[in-house]
């Protein structure tokens, strides 16, 4: 099997400005230096005709670059920010929502040295670096075996469910239609050669070259986020209702089934107001800073942590962010928690109107002006006035869905000199890893 080409979708403006860095082949003419792209008519505007799609192909893939001016990275998070980047491979144009949509194509390998330095330091272990290469790799090209399945049976593939007394929606790489994955945290972090890649990444994934985590015959959607906050969660409490035996709930420790029953009100509430021991229970900065980047490193709260809201900045946050006008707030009801301790469903009741929401990104984006660290959480009110609360406290547990790698957890391993299979193999229950090409 040869490498696989992935096209990943980089940024989406009304106006894209881009620099081919070296020799670029348009329609058999040699392009290069610095362009800019509207639209026109619902088609790429470019060096003054209009074109449905553009490719800038490289005439040396090894060697040539193109850089994208003012990408938008950690869109909707508290990192959100613009910066140039560089990258290799081809660059295509299409339109999409009346703005131009920049897309990468390149070679998986290719794709996987930035991924491993935009999604931690380049600095770190080499196992760690290794059990992320073969997670990623799996990741990806099981996204797109998925989309293929979905488009070859055309099935009609739903995210969200709506009634009068529920939301409950779930936030997948399916958005994608033109392209195979994204840039940003919605798929992985990828940043193009922006980000030094250092000989020691280049190594980890030379030698996991083609290696992929398989369960039963097939690719594993290989799950990953920083901190699970002491227990995985099981993948159908994130997304679509599917059980996947290899994403199981277990502890983050040596004694993997030593956990409580988290979807228990009073278990969850003892669990997250505790810091019990695992794996990604650190402190430790140069473990840390192997997994955060310079912005990821900003607040070190991630294993247990609070976030604060008066009556006024709660009930206006949650009107912004849902669009919804549920009034004062009266109460978060937590309705099903996952194996972790993560919010499925939450209930919010409101002087006007009272809806449950799910699953545990519809509830991190409804409750912050970015994203919640994670739905593990518990809700404590404070003062009431004529029966609305005046404070509202969420202690939380983890950072992101927990499904899968827990990147910190990952990484104290690694430190320990855990051999990268073994990482792997705890996080992804009686899974194997295989050589795919």
């Amino acid at each position: 099997m040869e490498v696989p080409k992935i096209k990943v979708g980089i940024m989406n403006e009304a106006k894209v400005e881009f620099i081919l860095n070296n020799d670029y082949c348009f329609n058999g003419t040699i392009v290069k230096g610095r362009h800019s792209a509207t639209v026109s008519n619902g088609k790429v505007l470019w060096n003054g005709a209009e074109y449905s799609e553009i490719d800038f192909l490289p005439t040396n893939e090894e060697r040539d670059s193109f850089d994208l001016i003012d990408v938008t990275i950690g869109v909707n998070f508290h990192w959100e920010r613009k910066e140039n980047q560089r990258f290799r491979g081809a660059l295509r144009l299409i339109v999409e929502n009346n703005k131009v949509t920049t897309i990468n194509i390149l070679s998986v390998e290719e794709y996987l040295l930035s991924v491993i330095s935009s999604e931690m330091s380049a600095t770190a272990s080499i196992n760690l670096l290794k059990a992320h290469s073969v997670i990623s790799r799996s990741w990806l090209l099981a996204q797109i075996e998925k989309n293929k399945e979905i488009t070859s049976t055309n099935t009609h593939y739903c995210s969200c469910t709506h009634t009068d007394d529920e939301l409950v929606k779930w936030y997948d790489r399916e958005d994608h239609i033109n392209f195979d994955v994204c840039a940003d945290d919605h798929c992985q972090r990828y940043q193009g050669i922006t980000r030094a890649s250092t000989s020691t990444v280049r190594d980890a994934i030379a030698a996991t070259r083609g290696e992929v985590v398989m369960y039963e015959g097939k690719l594993c959607d290989a799950r990953f986020s920083k901190c699970c906050g002491g227990v995985y969660e099981e993948f159908e409490n994130c997304w679509e209702p599917v059980h996947f035996s290899y994403l199981e709930a277990r502890r983050d420790g040596d004694n993997m089934m030593d956990f409580p029953n988290l979807t228990q009100e009073d278990a969850a509430r003892e669990w997250i107001m505790t810091e019990p021991e695992a794996y990604c229970n650190t402190k430790d900065a140069k473990i840390l800073s192997q997994v955060l980047n310079n912005y990821d490193q900003e607040t070190a709260d991630f294993y247990r942590w609070k976030v604060e809201y008066t009556q006024e900045e709660l009930s206006k946050l949650i009107l912004e962010r849902s669009g919804i006008d549920y009034g004062k707030i009266i109460d978060l009801v937590p309705i099903e928690r996952g194996k972790s301790g993560r919010l499925v469903k939450l209930k919010i009741v409101g002087e006007k109107k009272t809806l449950t929401i799910g699953k545990e990104l519809e509830i991190r984006r409804t409750l912050s002006s970015s994203h919640l660290y994670s739905s593990a959480f518990i809700v404590e009110k404070k003062g009431e006035k004529d029966g609305i609360p005046e404070k509202f406290i969420l202690r939380g547990a983890g950072w992101g869905h927990g499904v899968g790698l827990c990147q910190i957890g990952a990484a104290v391993m690694g430190d320990k000199g855990i051999d990268y299979k073994e990482i792997l193999l705890h996080y992804f229950i009686n899974a194997n890893i295989s050589n795919l090409y």
